[in-house]
């Protein structure tokens, strides 16, 4: 299994529409736009590369250096098959 947390979300978002717009839009929106659009191109990807699999995006989860926390409600925002 591998873990990927996106950190930058907002500075992302705000490099693709401008900071003035970024600035308006909530980040958890940021962060689902950017975790959304990672798992298409990590499942368009993998997929070239002959892999099979899911993906998916976790809300509920979080990764502190080498300890993964999860919190009493965990939900998958974004499931993509391989």
């Amino acid at each position: 299994m591998i873990v990927i947390k996106v950190t930058n979300a907002s500075d992302v978002v705000a490099s693709k529409i401008g900071r003035f717009l970024a600035d308006l839009t909530p980040s958890g929106f940021d962060q689902g736009k950017v975790e959304e659009e990672l798992i298409k191109q990590l499942v368009e990807q993998l997929g070239a590369q002959g892999l099979q699999g899911e993906v998916a995006s976790v809300q509920g989860m979080d990764l502190h250096n080498q300890t993964i926390t999860v919190d009493n409600k965990v939900q998958v925002r974004w499931h993509r098959v391989i």
